[in-house]
């Protein structure tokens, strides 16, 4: 797929109050700090999400309308622990209000940094939209800041962890912002998605 157009559409504090022209929404999501901005400008275009030196800044439901056909849905990051309690449960509610009972999210991206061992909080939050049927896929990301073998021994961990809990394991990506890797492959995935919708 080739990316023609990329447009900031608005944000959202609410599911209830998104888009309701039925086009296909991908949703990017991951703990703070994970790159996810960095992610969505290196697929789109540079400057579309805001990258910010300080984590935690989205927090609300960014939309762009891609291609002017579907729509790429920037979430807030999850896990971050510099927000008061009540400003975590805030984004907790938005995150799965919007998931769980949106009927164009074709697929949901859950970005894991590659650099770290498994944590639980991506095991958690990955297991929960599993038994909520969520469609997802995984984007490891920051892939160039770690030699080959180190980065396939922690995708492996990381897999192998979720083969824990899960029969089938969920489709996933190798990407970095930095050398452009995954552009393709997930722009392929996300086109045979929207043929599938």
């Amino acid at each position: 797929m080739e990316i023609n157009s990329a447009e900031f559409v608005a944000s959202y504090p609410r599911e209830s109050d998104c888009p309701t022209d039925g086009k296909p929404e991908f949703a990017f999501i991951g703990r703070s700090n994970v790159g996810k901005s960095s992610l969505i400008n290196m697929l789109t275009r540079k400057g579309l999400a805001k990258v910010s030196a300080t984590p935690g800044k989205t927090q609300l439901l960014n939309f762009f309308l891609i291609n002017h056909t579907w729509y790429l849905v920037d979430l807030p990051g999850y896990g971050y622990a510099r927000l008061s309690k009540d400003k975590r449960r805030t984004l907790a509610n938005m995150i799965y209000g919007y998931l769980l009972p949106r009927q164009t999210l074709a697929l949901a991206f859950v970005l894991i940094d590659s650099n770290l061992p498994p944590m639980k909080i991506d095991l958690d939050f990955i297991n929960q939209l599993g038994e909520s049927q969520v469609p997802f896929a995984i984007a490891f990301t920051k892939t160039d800041r770690i030699g080959k073998v180190t980065l396939e021994n922690n995708v492996a961990l990381f897999m192998n962890k979720l083969s824990e809990t899960w029969e089938t394991p969920p489709p996933y990506f190798i990407t970095s912002a930095e050398r452009r890797t995954g552009k393709e492959e997930i722009l392929d995935y996300i086109a045979k998605a929207i043929r599938r919708s």
